[in-house]
């Protein structure tokens, strides 16, 4: 019999691919959830019990959260990513995590055939497919959701007659979660206007007419501590601000956004500590970093950015552009102080021993320790010399 890897993450689409690729297909189906943080321990083993009550001949579990973070979270929060200048990247940034650890389960297994259950709508089918056809050439790509065009109701139709027991109850709205944030879908994002009601959100804001300060600490870009409290790993910190920002409502959006395959599309989100965590490292960077490191790495971030959102993780441009990002960190050392309060953030200053800003050398608005007047009236001078000299020969050959 032969084998076939899938990614499995338990729903509707998934469920049915395990079913009609052992039953219809006739193949040995090895089932495979990749977590990068959207689940608890709980669900992970509810997930598999459903896998081997389906058929799957095996299941794993990979934790893939601190791999998550090192090899793409981390230049996001070094760039201060955000796609069209609102969306962290949450769901397209973990989707390419998981393909690259689905790719790398097919070589153990020895399979010659690898399944996903995107269908042929979104961008998840070309991260998928465009990962598997680079890490492992040669295997053959099933698609059953988009190569039978089927609705959901043609999946729970067959699913029942198949005699599969679970919730085939369509949620009102389409949740993902993930460490870098959740995407939330609904009636209210298929249309180009309207907002996601409050009780669609899948953290309720809860601490309503208060507010408090977070203080967040930054060693080389990365975050050390938050209030105080140190953490063995950047993705424990995330997790942290993620429990104190998100029950303030913090960090709702819904994006607009241009997919790979030429639509747009709206989605709305959830991101409480990304939102914070970028907002806070970029206040850092601009007190510590000169102005033309800020606009290459405007530059190069902006990219990265959008190359990574089309799927294009494995371009090796990228580690150029994340040995550059890494570079620029050596500096980015010290404590950010945000006001939260709910619905809205601010920082309200930052704390560095390499803070540029520093009194020694002038006060803004004021008189610059550093140079004279006398100084500053030269160097004007030659500043604007060629310009000058543009406007001089412009003048006189209008004449």
């Amino acid at each position: 019999m032969e084998k076939v890897v899938l990614g499995f993450s338990g729903g509707l689409d998934t469920t049915f691919c395990v079913k009609y690729l052992t039953e219809d297909k006739g193949l040995e189906v090895h089932s495979v959830i990749v977590n990068t943080g959207g689940f608890t321990e709980e669900e992970l083993k509810k997930v598999e019990a459903h896998a081997y009550a389906l058929g799957v001949k095996t299941h794993t579990t990979v934790d893939a959260v601190k791999g998550y973070y090192d090899s793409i979270i981390k230049y996001l929060i070094f760039g201060n990513v955000l796609k069209n200048n609102t969306y962290p990247l949450s769901v397209s940034a973990e989707r390419l995590s998981q393909a690259l650890h689905i790719a790398e389960h097919v070589k153990k297994v020895g399979a010659k055939l690898v399944a996903h259950g995107s269908t042929g709508a979104g961008n998840d089918q070309v991260r998928f497919d465009m990962i598997f056809q680079i890490m492992i050439p040669g295997i053959e790509i099933l698609t059953p959701i988009r190569d039978l065009q089927l609705s959901r109701e043609a999946e729970i139709d067959y699913l029942k007659a198949k005699g599969v027991n679970m919730n085939f109850e369509k949620a009102a709205y389409s949740i993902n979660k993930g460490l870098w944030g959740t995407s939330v879908g609904g009636k209210e994002t298929l249309h180009s206007k309207g907002m996601l009601p409050e009780s669609a959100w899948p953290t309720q804001m809860t601490k309503e007419g208060v507010s408090e300060e977070m203080v967040i600490s930054f060693e080389k870009g990365e975050i050390k501590k938050v209030n105080g409290k140190s953490f063995s790993h950047p993705t424990e910190a995330i997790q942290f601000i993620q429990s104190i920002a998100g029950a303030y409502g913090i960090g709702r959006d819904i994006h607009v956004g241009d997919t790979i395959i030429g639509i747009k599309g709206r989605v709305g989100f959830e991101a409480a500590a990304p939102m914070v965590i970028l907002k806070a490292h970029h206040a850092l960077e601009k007190h510590v970093l000169t102005k033309w490191q800020l606009s290459w790495k405007d530059q190069l971030a902006q990219f990265y950015g959008n190359w990574l959102h089309e799927g294009q993780i494995l371009d090796p441009v990228m580690r150029d552009i994340e040995a550059f990002l890494s570079n620029s960190q050596a500096q980015v050392t010290g404590e950010v102080f945000i006001e939260l309060n709910p619905y809205r953030f601010q920082v309200t200053g930052i704390e560095s021993v390499n803070d540029l800003m520093s009194a020694k050398f002038g006060k803004y608005g004021e008189m610059n320790t550093g140079w004279s007047g006398a100084d500053v009236r030269g160097f004007t001078k030659i500043f604007g010399n060629q310009t000058g000299i543009f406007h001089h020969v412009k003048d006189a050959n209008n004449k």
